[in-house]
């Protein structure tokens, strides 16, 4: 049985799935933190010392609705943690490339990837590297705090731009962000270029302690998630409560590396927080 059909006969034996249901958000018992037994007093001096110019108020995390430890809702953040959690277990110890893409067009990927970058950086020894590559229609702009807004189409076009230049603080500390840029009808295309393949090989080796979030396009719009799940080292699964069938969950599934696909995670549902995990 594939993960996909656990995921969805979960689903079934808890809710009567018809034509998307939820689950429980497995307990801190049943899922325990991984915790490594590594010396990483280094990276978490370098880390103390990342700049922050400009820093998100209450108002402002609101306004782009992206959590934080002490917001009102702790159902949110909690179910945020608990992602964060069932992907350091699969990380088994080292850092990685976690890509969020949903069943249909505004799903809520970007809500949860980056809401995910936001949960790794609670932890002051993590750094998150939030990367929107959804080319054709950017939705992360907002996070930047700068006014210099080079993204990952303009690096992808331009083969002497540094990768510096494209990674911007996102308001939140140890959090970063490389927006979309510039928007493309070539999105595919630079996606699954060796720049792009050498970006992430670059993002993701240069330091340690840093996890990446990619924001990609549904599988129903373009190839894009295709060709980025195969430079990630796993998958999740938005699915928009209410607006998606089991037959679309199958298709963009079947787009998905079976040894990639992490889980399905329901957004905006009446009772937040709960997930399916394998």
């Amino acid at each position: 049985m594939s993960k996909v059909e656990k995921a969805l006969q979960k689903a079934r034996a808890l809710d009567d799935m018809a034509p998307i249901q939820s689950v429980a958000t497995p307990s801190a018992a049943e899922n325990p933190l991984v915790v490594q037994q590594t010396d990483i007093g280094a990276f978490t001096a370098q880390i103390a010392r990342m700049s922050q110019k400009a820093a998100f108020v209450r108002p402002d995390m609101d306004e782009a609705k992206i959590i934080y430890p002490d917001m009102d809702d702790v159902r949110v953040v909690d179910a945020f943690r608990q992602i964060r959690t069932n992907v350091l277990q699969n990380c088994a110890g080292a850092n990685c490339i976690v890509l969020v893409t949903s069943v249909v067009p505004d799903g809520g990927a970007s809500f949860v990837a980056k809401n995910l970058a936001a949960a790794f950086s609670f932890d002051e020894t993590k750094t998150a590297l939030l990367v929107d590559c959804h080319l054709r229609s950017p939705s992360l702009d907002a996070l930047v705090t700068d006014k210099v807004r080079h993204g990952l189409a303009d690096y992808l076009q331009a083969g002497d731009m540094d990768v510096a230049q494209i990674i911007h603080e996102g308001g939140l500390p140890r959090f970063r962000l490389i927006p979309a840029g510039r928007k493309t009808a070539r999105g595919t295309e630079q996606l699954d270029s060796r720049r792009m393949k050498d970006l992430l090989d670059h993002l993701k080796t240069r330091y340690p302690d840093r996890y990446i979030v990619l924001n990609a396009a549904s599988p129903h719009e373009t190839a894009d998630m295709k060709i980025l799940s195969a430079l990630a080292d796993m998958v999740i699964l938005v699915v928009p409560y209410g607006r998606a069938t089991e037959a679309e969950i199958w298709a963009a599934a079947k787009e998905i590396d079976e040894k990639k696909f992490l889980g399905v995670v329901f957004n905006d549902e009446p009772q937040p927080g709960r997930i399916i995990w394998n």
